[in-house]
């Protein structure tokens, strides 16, 4: 995007909008978002009946996937908050198995608004994320590698739903 036209884009968004740094990894940034939303067109496609159904991982239902991926965008936006705070110790990205197994049980309207409203936090601190924050670390995991990381979990995890997601539909360089 030219200067040119990030400033028009700035000027109709208004005050208050937020937009990636420039040092920030857009190609992986890119697969992670494009993975939102064609893990969320999946999910949308199921019935409240369907997420009962196993998924394609041994011994786990289409539930525990979308709990999994849910608690997976939110760790990782309160991961991202504190390397940005810097003096918060930050607990692990994967969700634990007690974890998704809980977050299994949600009705499903809930399950659903988890995955919409951790996404939306996640992107909302990738954006809060400056330039330098973009080339820090926690934990020994650099920030700029959270997207990737992120994409890899969202299109593992439409192909796990066991419903209709499509290998060929996979960006290249994500699994």
């Amino acid at each position: 995007m030219t200067d040119d036209a990030r400033a028009a884009l700035a000027a109709r968004q208004g005050e208050g909008a937020r937009y990636d740094a420039d040092s920030a990894p857009a190609e992986d940034l890119q697969k992670a978002r494009l993975g939102t939303a064609y893990f969320a067109r999946i999910l949308n496609g199921l019935t409240d009946t369907d997420l009962d159904a196993p998924a394609t991982r041994e011994g786990w239902t289409r539930r525990m996937v979308i709990a999994e991926t849910g608690y997976h965008a939110r760790r990782m936006g309160l991961f991202i908050a504190a390397a940005r705070a810097s003096d918060i110790p930050a607990d692990p990205i994967d969700p634990e198995a007690v974890e998704i197994a809980q977050g299994a049980t949600l009705p499903p309207r809930a399950l659903r608004h988890l995955i919409e409203h951790a996404a939306v936090h996640l992107n909302v601190e990738w954006r809060d994320l400056t330039d330098a924050d973009w080339r820090g670390t926690l934990n020994g995991i650099a920030l700029r590698e959270t997207p990737l990381m992120r994409a890899q979990v969202l299109w593992q995890n439409a192909l796990d739903l066991n419903a209709g997601g499509r290998m060929q539909d996979v960006p290249k360089g994500v699994l």
